[in-house]
């Protein structure tokens, strides 16, 4: 989980460790030289990290139905509860007071909308690699 965060952060941290670099050393040569090992070991960190996450999703595609479908199965259910909550609860309690409102905890909200933010950057990335191979 750390990964996933540092990746995050890493263009402002390394921007701000180039900025030290600068400050700190004089020649320019050697500077750009340290920026250019710390951009390459960036480079490499997030290389293995999409390596693994390549392995773990293929290796879940390998596996049975359920390992297979839980992530399109989670998403789902949880769309399940916002169209219970936003389109039937309004029309069935508009008929009889048994309607039930489900809970959707905030995290489960961040889930949906992260899946949904994966599934959109995963599919543009699809197609920009076969626009790319061809």
């Amino acid at each position: 989980m750390a990964l996933p965060l540092l990746a995050a952060l890493a263009p402002s941290l390394i921007k701000g460790v180039f900025g030290i670099i600068d400050e700190v050393v004089e020649d320019k040569d050697e500077a750009n030289k340290i920026k250019l090992s710390i951009s390459s070991q960036q480079h490499e960190l997030m290389q293995t990290h999409l390596k693994g996450s390549i392995d773990i999703i293929l290796a879940e595609a390998k596996g049975n139905w359920l390992q297979k479908s839980w992530r399109p199965v989670l998403m789902l259910s949880i769309v399940a509860i916002v169209v219970n909550n936003y389109i039937l609860f309004p029309y069935l309690s508009m008929f009889t007071d048994k309607a039930v409102v489900l809970e959707l905890p905030g995290g489960l909200y961040s889930l949906l909308t992260t899946g949904v933010g994966g599934y959109v950057v995963g599919r543009s990335a699809e197609k920009v690699a076969d626009i790319m191979r061809k």
